[in-house]
């Protein structure tokens, strides 16, 4: 397993992949890495001839001072855990210096409103901090492919948009959102819950299944008050939000459509951590 830190070295080592006529699937993390992330490289590899795995805990999306500082940075397992789909791997894990230059600031997009909705209006600057570095990623590996989960589906959106705005030649592919057997959506922060939110975290997908059989006869508003009323018994996790939304505007359904396509989606806090999962709908 190769591990790049430099921009220049992964350049000339992409520079010698692309006279060769391979193709490159490109996984961009933020490491803390678990089978869920595993599933996008498998694909990734599966795919393409070369699969980069990006590891860099970018500053710019964090919203929240404290949670950069406790999100978990464990390159050297990271690495191992990869070694366990294949020894071919290439890992990119740059410093914050080399991606920024010493100027630690995102910059400003326009992504038609997605941006605004959900995730947006509760973590300022989130998306301009993603647009940023997914960007820059993209500049530096050039990649054929690009995968990213849908447990984080409005970023998922976002990229797509981003890829259509700047003409980005890579193609985006979404894939499903992996769970731990409890139903809980595997993330790098599930390590980092205590035992007692551990064992009740799962309710959030619980909910979002029920949720999701209430929406064929029921209304979205009638379903987004059921979900708040049964967060509202739960002591040990508090809502911060559950929308219904229209999948391609992200905007909150006011009046169903036979014609449109929903999701769900749900953010809660499980003590200080904040826990994210979404579901189709129809």
């Amino acid at each position: 397993m190769k591990i790049f830190s430099e921009i220049k070295q992964i350049q000339n080592f992409i520079t010698q992949i692309k006279l060769k006529n391979q193709t490159i699937g490109f996984v961009p993390t933020m490491g803390a890495l678990h089978q869920g992330h595993l599933s996008l490289v498998a694909q990734a590899l599966s795919e393409n001839n070369v699969a980069v795995v990006s590891i860099f805990v970018n500053p710019t999306q964090f919203d929240n001072a404290e949670d950069l500082k406790k999100y978990p940075r464990t390159l050297e397992a990271d690495a191992e855990l990869l070694q366990t789909l294949s020894k071919d791997i290439i890992v990119y894990a740059p410093s914050v210096d080399a991606i920024y230059q010493n100027k630690v600031v995102a910059q400003h997009f326009s992504f038609d409103g997605l941006e605004h909705e959900m995730e947006g209006k509760f973590r300022d600057g989130h998306f301009d901090g993603v647009g940023t570095i997914v960007k820059r990623f993209f500049e530096i590996v050039t990649p054929n492919n690009a995968y990213f989960g849908e447990k984080d589906f409005q970023q998922l959106a976002i990229i797509k948009k981003l890829v259509e705005k700047y003409s980005i030649p890579v193609k985006i592919t979404g894939c499903k959102i992996h769970r731990e057997a409890s139903g809980l959506a595997m993330s790098s922060r599930n390590t980092r819950l205590k035992p007692e939110y551990k064992k009740v975290a799962p309710f959030i997908y619980k909910t979002l299944q029920s949720a999701k059989i209430k929406f064929g006869t029921k209304s979205a508003n009638k379903v987004t008050e059921w979900v708040s009323k049964e967060f509202a018994k739960q002591q040990l996790l508090e809502l911060e939000y559950f929308i219904i939304a229209d999948v391609k505007t992200l905007k909150t359904v006011k009046r169903k459509s036979n014609k449109k396509n929903y999701r769900a989606f749900i953010a809660v806090y499980a003590d200080d951590i904040r826990l994210i999962d979404n579901i189709a709908l129809n």
